[in-house]
């Protein structure tokens, strides 16, 4: 797809959580066509610390209302600074970049989307995308505690939500490969985002199921063109830059041990 290199108007900063803010963005012409999966590369002004883009995930589209939406974690000076933004400020993003999560094509295929923390980010537009394609998407989604679950009513207008989070305060206690659905349905297509011990949990209960997977990558990614290599990810087919060959991978291709 082609890459455009914008500078977009903050609709709107809506903080969720001490932590996490949303970013609600758009532009004087119509966005650039963007699928689940991808993400961009963010610009940091005025902040003396932060030299390289951010790499953001792309949480949703509204197509309607011409905005994209961004999850940002403030983890660090730059994304502190993102979080500081008003209305009315200006954004430079480099988008779409990356690959994106694959569309089933069996009408009944039966479709788990699992998410951790601010990984639960790019499946917000996954599960709005196969749901406006006549799908029925379950959502997994854990978190540490009920503070910390992101946009779930969201998430409820396009499928199935099941929460799992590790002290008990909301859905089941635990991780969410210990969560009663995996053991009481069985599904087709899985796709993952979140931290990488919880992605290779989930690939590994696919693997014994004999289950498709695909999971969103969260290497450290400077450029997002695939010229810095520091994203690189070994694979079956050798060094990947997973911000040009991912950053969605089937897990057959990585090289994890399951």
């Amino acid at each position: 797809m082609k890459k455009h290199l914008l500078d977009l108007t903050v609709n709107l900063v809506e903080p969720l959580h001490e932590r996490y803010v949303l970013l609600k963005l758009t532009h004087e012409s119509p966005l650039p066509p963007m699928l689940p999966g991808q993400f961009a590369e963010v610009r940091v002004d005025n902040s003396p610390n932060t030299f390289l883009r951010r790499p953001i995930s792309i949480n949703f589209v509204d197509e309607e209302r011409n905005e994209l939406w961004l999850l940002v974690a403030t983890v660090g000076d730059g994304t502190r600074r993102l979080a500081q933004l008003r209305a009315g400020d200006s954004l430079n993003c480099v988008l779409p970049l990356g690959n994106s999560f694959t569309m089933p094509r069996d009408a009944g295929c039966r479709l788990l989307l699992v998410g951790g923390g601010v990984g639960v980010a790019p499946l917000l537009y996954f599960g709005k995308k196969l749901y406006d394609g006549g799908f029925e998407p379950t959502f997994l989604l854990g978190a540490r505690s009920a503070k910390d679950l992101l946009l779930l009513s969201e998430f409820r207008k396009y499928g199935r939500v099941f929460v799992t989070t590790e002290d008990g305060t909301a859905g089941e206690r635990g991780f969410v490969t210990q969560h009663s659905l995996l053991q009481n349905e069985q599904f087709d297509q899985i796709s993952t985002c979140g931290p990488k011990p919880m992605m290779m949990a989930v690939a590994r209960y696919a693997h014994k199921a004999e289950t498709e997977c695909e999971a969103s990558l969260e290497n450290m990614m400077a450029c997002g063109l695939g010229a810095c290599l520091c994203c690189v990810e070994k694979t079956t087919e050798g060094n990947l830059c997973v911000c040009k060959e991912g950053p969605v991978f089937n897990t057959k291709k990585l090289l994890w041990q399951f």
